[in-house]
């Protein structure tokens, strides 16, 4: 497969088996989402065929595309079939019963019987237990699909995949807009699935826990790898280490023959020396294929320490309207402390965030002092600095700029090579630093504020789901930025492994209050149960 004269993958032969789960990976760019389109038959390979079973359960990224129907007739839907039937058998049932004639009387004994042979009698309450689920609450399940939210949407189209008991599914970023607590019972799901699974996902505790199987997109190939990600990428780099340790050894021999070859090849030995001629192209021809991953290389400094209490607050509020959101949460925050917020979505965590941030020094290109509380009092200790990284990125990177300008805004001081050097640890390299702000992706906008950041200096970070739309290489590297950081941070965050392995403390969001845990997420959860 191809994109321009960008080669995705060659000559790939690969079969997915039944009883398999297999995570799909590779950074971004690398074509798992071009690779997952050909699988679903919405783009046609280059060249080659694809063999597919009857039933597959996709996961739509169009969240336009259902917007006139109910969300559970969206979700039944998942069933193509089934919905087929029962349209089919609707519109035979609305016409006069006068004018019904013998054909249309087989023909709805047809459907009456694909429709229990699909689990039509049973399907609105079957679709309400995967909504309910997955976090979508009984009383939305009537309403239109334009009436939900983005977050809203992607639960349901995941139901969606999930419904109808598929042979296979395939589905591209499901964790994304999902609370801890619906990924948990999406594993669960999962994990009890007897068809084929294929995902993408940048959630590496995700793909640990369901996936018997890597297919790793590298090399212009696709590789698959026995268990889950960690294990791929163990495996990768054994692999990895032994091909370059026999490129070296290939290298030496290559001198040795090209040695013996300039000192005997005018001599009585030039039959040997032909030989050795052949053994140096042969040795030459087999070229160390080029890995397409890239590791940014994230590293949080600080200009100047904060003092000792970075945060305090006292009876801080929140409620829109009648909805009360959190009332007289208090507490202190030292520096160096790590505090993951945490909870399910539309609890509060982002309001939390921007209720602390009201009055907050040094929010350079943020409007958070337009938010208003309810009640309470906010401090920010002495000598704090705080770097944010909003959940919206348009609210931080204007457009009218290309990256290292706008990144010069900041900092008019720093040299070209300084910014530079900057964005090159971000992957922005040669002419990626005059690209265009309004083209960026989501992935390299995120990265470009973590330039920001890193050339700012603060010594408070606050996060709001700095992980979306990062792949697992940038994740990784930012959670081991955040773990060696010697500031304090406060994020919002539904990786498992950047809580599990970042956060020294949790703020918990529920039913109104907030629960101030003082210890990492293990004991946390150690707790709960």
């Amino acid at each position: 497969m191809r994109f321009g004269a960008k080669i995705l993958f060659e000559d790939v032969t690969t079969a997915f088996q039944p009883g398999r789960r297999y995570g799909l990976t590779g950074p971004n760019g690398a074509g798992k989402s071009t690779f997952l389109k050909i699988l679903t038959g919405e783009i046609e390979p280059t060249k080659g065929s694809i063999n597919r079973p009857r039933k597959v359960g996709i996961l739509r990224q169009d969240q336009f595309a259902f917007d006139n129907y109910r969300v559970i007739d969206t979700v039944i839907m998942g069933n193509a079939p089934l919905w087929a039937a029962l349209t089919e058998r609707d519109a035979l049932y609305d016409k006069d019963h006068a004018t019904l004639t013998d054909d249309d009387g087989m023909r709805l004994g047809e459907l009456e019987g694909v429709v229990g042979e699909e689990g039509g009698y049973t399907a609105e309450s079957d679709a309400a237990i995967l909504l309910d689920g997955l976090g979508v609450e009984a009383g939305i399940h009537e309403r239109k699909m334009g009436e939900l939210q983005g977050g809203q949407k992607v639960r349901v189209l995941l139901a969606q995949a999930l419904f109808g008991s598929p042979a296979a599914m395939l589905l591209d970023e499901p964790t994304n807009h999902l609370d801890l607590d619906s990924v948990h019972w999406l594993e669960d799901y999962l994990n009890k699935f007897e068809g084929t699974l294929i995902t993408i996902s940048h959630d590496r505790h995700f793909l640990n826990n369901i996936c018997t199987h890597i297919a790793d997109i590298d090399y212009n190939t696709i590789i698959n790898y026995t268990g889950g990600y960690d294990d791929m990428v163990l495996a990768k780099t054994q692999i990895r280490s032994r091909i370059e340790a026999d490129t070296v050894e290939r290298q030496k021999k290559i001198t040795q023959l090209n040695e013996f070859i300039a000192r005997f090849s005018a001599g009585t030995r030039s039959a040997q020396t032909t030989s050795r001629k052949k053994e140096v192209e042969r040795l030459q021809s087999a070229d160390l294929a080029r890995s397409n991953i890239q590791r940014p290389f994230i590293r949080f400094q600080l200009k100047r320490p904060s003092g000792r209490t970075p945060l305090e607050f006292k009876g801080l509020s929140k409620s829109y309207d009648k909805l009360k959101v959190f009332e007289n949460f208090e507490s202190l925050i030292t520096r160096g402390d790590k505090v993951a917020i945490m909870g399910r979505n539309g609890a509060g965590k982002t309001t939390l965030l921007r209720s602390l941030l009201a009055n907050a020094p040094m929010l350079a290109g943020h409007h958070e002092d337009e938010f208003q509380i309810n009640s309470g009092n906010v401090v920010w200790g002495h000598e704090t600095s705080i770097g944010y990284f909003a959940q919206d990125h348009s609210e931080t990177i204007e457009h009218g700029l290309n990256c290292i300008d706008w990144l010069r805004q900041y900092d008019m001081e720093a040299s070209n090579e300084e910014l530079r050097g900057l964005l090159g640890q971000m992957l922005f390299s040669g002419e990626d630093a005059l690209k265009p702000t309004k083209a960026l992706s989501g992935g390299e906008a995120a990265r470009l504020i973590f330039c920001r950041l890193m050339l700012l200096k603060p010594n408070v970070l606050v996060f709001d789901e700095p992980t979306n739309h990062l792949d697992l290489e940038s994740i990784n590297a930012l959670n081991q930025a955040l773990q060696k950081f010697d500031g304090t941070v406060i994020f919002v965050t539904h990786d498992e492994d950047l809580l599990d392995e970042s956060a020294t403390r949790i703020w918990h969001v529920h039913n109104g209050q907030i629960d101030d845990f003082k210890g990492p997420y293990s004991e946390f959860i150690a707790q709960k149960k």
